[in-house]
């Protein structure tokens, strides 16, 4: 059995003897504090937390992280306060205990929701000290292999959870040697059967290709020594969910998938890394498109290497990577190299480099964390971010911006700045204009075009793929609705105080807060902004302003409508929409109609849709079109017209001619002769209509031309 003097002695090789004792200290205060309490297993306790330091002792942890170890049960499972736990080992100490403690329960009616919002918490812990982070992934690592003596149904949701959120986190901060481990344990909790299957079938595949891996080991390591360079093959193993997940998702046999030899070679520096390369190509033939410069442009989690594919004797595939040995070391601890090279009073750039990144990679969430609508909308937006497959491309000054495969032209403006994220206007690509939905490509070179006032698009979140661009989008558009819908709320409100000869701006501010709290509103801006959504109704709210500013007495048979319109631009935003069923263009008769949570929507006056709401004439109101208007409208006309060659092509110059654009154009041909033409245009009003159809019928063979409604 595995004791603290067992952990005190492998401590001897990178602490002092002073935090060692430190360290004992924590853990006899444990073993003290859960003195009686068992684990499912029989075992006592506290073996559990000397398991997890010892965990954090192969990475070569600090002794703070260590005492947290020993000690990240006792404030949720003893009576020990937080302040105790300060008092006797110092703030630093407490803090980590807190941060890593497993979260106190609360009750929520879904499982998924208080997944989540513990979630948030740590993450808010992370921001305080990444080593929480690290402290809890060694604590669910030791978890995950005592697994055995939970149900099923609980081992699953453990196993679960492990690999939506921890095993992520794992690689994320690389340290691959955690996530390896959490990975294929958790295959085997949720496939015990395909686990024990494949762990057979590589264990037999392996005797069959020992001789096989042998041979290209011996000459790979051969051809270093012919010229001179220094460095380690060794055979690469595929983890059994490695295997799983490629024989599920490209549905290959298992035999073609341990066809491919893996090695992996380790050298001195990095000019060696390069000249290796060279030799291994100038050995065996390179599988054209499968290298890849890790080195140069290292992943987000900080690794680094060199990858390429060979074709190796009788056309089997050898996967080889190579990297210095500082390298192989971040690769398996990842973030924890940092504490790695601390313990022997060194820094590193690697070491350093991750620490920083990791620490970029938290503040990023908790950007995530304060746009997210949710908790559980935060947390699908974190798992979408933590496994991506990376490209790179370069800003205009030559800097590396680093985006996950499928990322477009918003996505990267959002990882440059939230600011120039919503500002965006157009983007040049290597120097050519491009369109904001391009998906990007390793090497191309990006400008984002900005303008003061521009706004995100709600069409922006068909195509953006990071969590950032997408949770600043979301945040975006409901800020710009929310203020939308409180201007257009003040106008309606206006409207309806008018025939009771007042208006906001006149009432006396104790008349609002009255009237505020009597109609249980939150604030006047929530009040105005419930207005223009259309979750409640001007008149009765002006009603109930005119009796407080009256003492509760007015005359309620005062007429609502004032004959005032409401003036309109077309560029309000998201509160006032134009019904798509009539197309209304400026100069058109327009008439309003409130709809819950959309606010105004604007019809023709003759459009049949609005029969149904004429019943109901306090949601209805009357529209006037500013003189000031600048924007394009869309528009639907039905063309009657002789068949003939070229009929698009002379229809779209003749639009474009007249400056107006064709959103979509459909042809129906009802005989030899003639054909219906379907086109949708964008023009700046009827009058700007009336010169486009007046064009049309100048055209030769032209019969009737209909402005489609409904």
């Amino acid at each position: 059995m595995f004791t603290i003097d067992d952990l005190a002695d492998r401590l001897g090789g990178y602490l002092p003897s002073d935090e060692i004792q430190q360290v004992k200290r924590a853990f006899y205060y444990a073993e003290q504090a859960h003195d009686g309490q068992r684990r499912r297993s029989g075992e006592p306790y506290v073996t559990h937390p000397l398991a997890v330091a010892n965990i954090l002792a192969n990475m070569h942890m600090d002794h703070q992280s260590l005492m947290a170890a020993m000690l990240h049960d006792v404030i949720e499972d003893t009576g020990v306060s937080k302040k105790a736990l300060a008092a006797q080992f110092g703030k630093p100490v407490a803090e980590l205990v807190d941060g890593v403690s497993k979260l106190t329960q609360i009750t929520f009616e879904d499982k998924a929701v208080a997944q989540a919002e513990n979630f948030q918490k740590m993450v808010l812990a992370m921001s305080r000290d990444i080593r929480v982070i690290i402290v809890k992934l060694a604590d669910r690592l030791h978890n995950m292999r005592t697994l055995g003596a939970l149900r099923p149904d609980k081992k699953r949701r453990i196993a679960r959870e492990t690999l939506e959120i921890y095993a992520r986190i794992a690689g994320r901060l690389g340290i691959n040697t955690i996530r390896i481990e959490l990975e294929d344990l958790s295959f085997q909790a949720i496939h015990p059967m395909r686990s024990e299957r494949i762990k057979r079938a590589v264990a037999s595949a392996r005797g069959h290709r020992r001789s096989a891996m042998r041979e290209i080991q011996a000459s790979l390591q051969q051809s270093l020594d012919d010229e001179m360079l220094q460095g380690t093959v060794v055979g690469r193993q595929k983890h059994l969910l490695s295997i799983y997940k490629k024989m599920r998702d490209q549905r290959k046999p298992f035999a073609e998938i341990m066809d491919v030899f893996g090695f992996r070679i380790i050298t001195e520096d990095v000019a060696s890394c390069y000249r290796i390369l060279g030799v291994v190509h100038n050995l065996y033939k390179p599988v054209p498109g499968r290298f890849k410069d890790y080195i140069a442009i290292p992943k987000a989690n900080g690794y680094q290497s060199l990858h390429t594919t060979l074709f190796g004797p009788r056309g089997m595939p050898i996967e080889v990577q190579i990297r210095t040995r500082e390298m192989e070391a971040m690769a398996n601890n990842g973030i924890a190299a940092h504490w790695l090279y601390k313990a022997g009073q060194t820094t590193h750039p690697i070491a350093e480099g991750s620490h920083a990144r990791a620490r970029a990679w938290v503040k990023g969430l908790l950007e995530m964390q304060r746009h997210a609508g949710n908790s559980l909308e935060f947390i699908e937006h974190v798992k979408n971010d933590l496994f991506p497959d990376d490209i790179y491309v370069f800003t205009p000054k030559g800097d590396i911006m680093e985006l996950p495969q499928g990322a477009t032209v918003i996505d990267f403006a959002y990882s440059v700045h939230t600011d120039i994220g919503n500002n965006c206007i157009a983007c040049r690509i290597d120097r050519h204009l491009a369109p904001l939905s391009t998906r990007l490509e390793s090497g191309q070179t990006l400008e984002i075009i900005t303008a003061p006032g521009a706004r995100p698009n709600l069409a922006w979140l068909s195509f953006v793929s990071t969590a950032k661009a997408r949770s600043a989008i979301r945040h975006a558009l409901k800020h710009q609705q929310q203020t939308e819908a409180i201007t257009l709320g003040r106008r309606l409100l206006n409207k309806a105080l008018a025939p009771f000869e007042t208006s906001l701006e006149e009432l006396d501010e104790a008349v609002l807060e009255q009237a505020v709290k009597e109609l249980d509103a939150a604030s006047q801006e929530a009040l105005l902004e419930s207005l223009g959504l259309g979750n409640r109704m001007a008149h009765v709210v002006a009603r109930r302003l005119v009796e407080v500013a009256h003492g509760g007495r007015h005359d309620t048979n005062t007429t609502v409508d004032s004959g005032k319109a409401v003036m309109i631009s077309g560029s309000e935003g998201m509160v006032i929409n134009f019904a798509r069923c009539c197309h209304p263009l400026p100069g058109d008769p327009v008439l309003g109609h409130l709809s819950m949570g959309k606010g105004l929507v604007v019809h023709r006056a003759d459009c049949r849709n609005l029969v149904e709401h004429k019943n109901d004439p306090e949601k209805l109101f009357t529209l006037e079109w500013s003189d000031t208007i600048d924007e394009d409208f869309p528009v639907a006309l039905r063309i009657e017209i002789e068949s003939r060659r070229g009929l698009v092509a002379e229809l779209a110059g003749l639009v474009t001619d007249a400056d107006a654009n064709i959103e979509r154009i459909g042809i129906e041909e009802r005989d030899e002769r003639l054909s219906t033409v379907n086109l949708t245009l964008s023009v700046k009003g009827r009058v700007h209509l009336a010169r486009i159809i007046k064009r049309i019928r100048n055209l030769p063979n032209v019969g009737k031309i209909t402005r489609m409604t409904n």
